[in-house]
C-alpha cells in the first residue's frame, strides 16, 4: 500500500494540473451516509422514483422531505474530515486546481477548498417552484425538518439539489468538463462512478491523456485504466498522499 501511496504522490507531484472528482465516499467518515453501498445505502430503504426524482417531488414533495429529514440532520452535524482537509491543503500549495464534487454537503468549502464545482447542487439555498423566488437556508420558513416548506406565494420551495430527471447546473458542469479535458491527473476520491454525467469525467480526462488515480473501497468501471487504484478509506489515503507531496 505504501508503494501505491508513493506512486499516487509522484503522479501529482509531476503533474502540471491535477483535479479531483469526489463522491459520497469522501463524506462517509464525516458521518454522512452514502446512497448506494450494498446493504447500507439509503436508496435500498426507499422507492427512489418517489423520493428522488423531479416527477416524484412534483407529485408529492412530502415524501422527499420525510426521507431527507435524517439526512439533513447528518449534514448539519457533519464536519470536514482529514480527506477534505488534505484536498484543501493540496489546493493551497498549488498542487490541485479544482474539486469537482457529486456531494451537496459543502464540506469541501468548509475545509478551505476555494474552487469547488458542485455538480449535484447544494443545500445552501432553494427556490419556489411557482414564482421562482430564491431562499437561502437561513431564510427558509420555520418548520419541522420533515415538513414541506412553502413560499409566501403558496408554492413549494425545492432545495437546490439535483434530483433524478433534472439537468445538472450548466456552469458547474461546463467548468468540470473543461478541467477534466485539460488536466494531467484526475484523482477520483470516494466515487463509485455510476451516475452520469459525472461518472464520465474520468473517461474524458483519460481520453485527453491524463493519468487516473482512484481511491475507493469498491470497484469502478475505470479501475482497469487507472494508473493507481487504492482500495483504502479516503480519510486515510488522501492525507497519506498529501504528506508525500
Amino acid at each position: 500500500m505504501t508503494d501505491l501511496i508513493e506512486a499516487a504522490a509522484a503522479l501529482i507531484r509531476e503533474s502540471r494540473m491535477t483535479v479531483c472528482l469526489s463522491g459520497a465516499g469522501i463524506s462517509v467518515p464525516s458521518g454522512i451516509p452514502d446512497f448506494r453501498s450494498p446493504g447500507s445505502g439509503l436508496w435500498e430503504k426507499v422507492d427512489v422514483l418517489e423520493v428522488a426524482t423531479i416527477d416524484g417531488f412534483t407529485r408529492d414533495p412530502s415524501k422527499f422531505f420525510k426521507f431527507m429529514a435524517p439526512v439533513a440532520e447528518s449534514l448539519a452535524a457533519a464536519k470536514p474530515n482529514p480527506a477534505h482537509i488534505a484536498l484543501a491543503d493540496m489546493e493551497k500549495r498549488g498542487l490541485l486546481r479544482s474539486v469537482i464534487t457529486q456531494n451537496i454537503d459543502t464540506l469541501h468549502q468548509q475545509a478551505g477548498s476555494a474552487t469547488v464545482y458542485e455538480l449535484h447542487g447544494n443545500t445552501r439555498s432553494g427556490r419556489c417552484m411557482n414564482c421562482l423566488a430564491v431562499y437561502s437556508a437561513q431564510d427558509m420558513p420555520d418548520r419541522a425538518p420533515d415538513e414541506v416548506p412553502y413560499c409566501r406565494c403558496g408554492g413549494v420551495i425545492k432545495p437546490d439539489v439535483v434530483l433524478f430527471g433534472e439537468s445538472l447546473p450548466f456552469e458547474a458542469l461546463a467548468r468540470a468538463q473543461r478541467d477534466a479535458a485539460a488536466c494531467d491527473v484526475m484523482l477520483v476520491a470516494g466515487s463509485s462512478l455510476t451516475v452520469a454525467p459525472a461518472s464520465m469525467l474520468p473517461q474524458i480526462a483519460f481520453q485527453n491523456g491524463a493519468q487516473i488515480i482512484i481511491v475507493n473501497l469498491m470497484e469502478t468501471y475505470m479501475d482497469h485504466r487507472a494508473a493507481v487504484v487504492l482500495r483504502q478509506s479516503v480519510d486515510t489515503a488522501l492525507p497519506a498522499i498529501a504528506a508525500k507531496l
